[in-house]
């Protein structure tokens, strides 16, 4: 949605952004079911009511299904591939489909390194319509005059805050949901931050995280300020800055594992409302 307002100028058209965008949601969907199908142990500790794997579906559906997904999302990955004329860009749906199956049976498990794999694929999916049209584009110089314009380039380093948005936003959450799930990963062998460094430890990480996201949403802030595009200043100061901020105090006072799916939740919904801004950017730059 970030790039639908340079259509015109971009070879990288609505119908292959919706391409991609079905690719990545089919190899998150994948990724989703392999990590409940490995996962339904501890979930029958932390959250009996919502298991699925085994309740609702079978494990071997959940199999299937997990492979028709990602075999899906592949296919579609190819297709760009081509269309892009390099089958070095199907490396994205590849790499994705392998960390996740990683997460889902051994990463998830380590200190910080399934907080750190998320939070980067999370933060990869912004940023891969500028690689698909630098591809599209024929090259660096192609690419160059496509993005002449200020105009353009304002969108590209919208595209890049999106980005940054969605890794550190990414990794909070990762972290609360491990403060949220303490009692079913400590019985299961787990080592996420919480049983390794501690619940406060975690907190403080967690403060630091979402203080450093406000820093730099005050900073866009005051750019459309300048430009005196009020609209978007209102919207992240009041949809996105001020749920930060009540998180924040949230996450401090939260002592429970319901206090940590509380917050866990409101980030879930910040994080919707800041996808959400690209309508507000669309309105702005038509």
């Amino acid at each position: 949605m970030v790039f639908a307002p340079i259509n015109e100028f971009s070879k990288f058209t609505p119908t292959l952004f919706t391409i991609s965008l079905l690719s990545t949601l089919l190899i998150a969907a994948a990724g989703y079911i392999i990590n409940d199908y490995f996962d339904v142990k501890t979930d029958k500790i932390n959250r009996p009511e919502t298991v699925v794997i085994d309740v609702v579906i079978k494990r071997r559906w959940a199999v299937i299904l997990h492979i028709i997904f990602n075999g899906i999302g592949l296919i579609l990955g190819l297709y760009l591939a081509i269309k892009c004329h390099t089958l070095k860009l199907l490396m994205f749906q590849l790499l994705s489909i392998l960390l996740l199956w990683f997460y889902s049976t051994h990463f998830k498990k380590q200190l910080l390194v399934g907080n750190i794999v998320v939070s980067l694929l999370t933060a990869t999916i912004p940023l891969m319509p500028m690689v698909y049209e630098y591809y599209l584009a024929g090259g660096i110089d192609s690419l160059s005059s496509f993005l002449i314009g200020d105009f353009l380039k304002i969108l590209v380093i919208i595209v890049l805050g999106y980005s940054a948005f969605a890794f550190l936003t990414s990794f909070a959450r990762e972290v609360i949901k491990d403060m949220e799930d303490y009692k079913g990963d400590i019985q299961t062998g787990c080592k996420t931050m919480p049983i390794v460094w501690g619940i406060i430890t975690s907190k403080v990480v967690t403060f630091f995280v979402i203080v450093i996201t406000i820093g730099l949403l005050l900073l866009a802030s005051l750019k459309f300020y300048k430009e005196k595009q009020f609209m978007a200043v209102y919207y992240i100061l009041g949809v996105v800055i001020l749920p930060l901020m009540i998180l924040l105090i949230q996450t401090i006072r939260a002592k429970t594992s319901k206090d940590f799916k509380m917050a866990s939740l409101l980030l879930k919904f910040t994080m919707l409302f800041g996808i959400a801004f690209t309508i507000i950017i669309k309105y702005l730059y038509e």
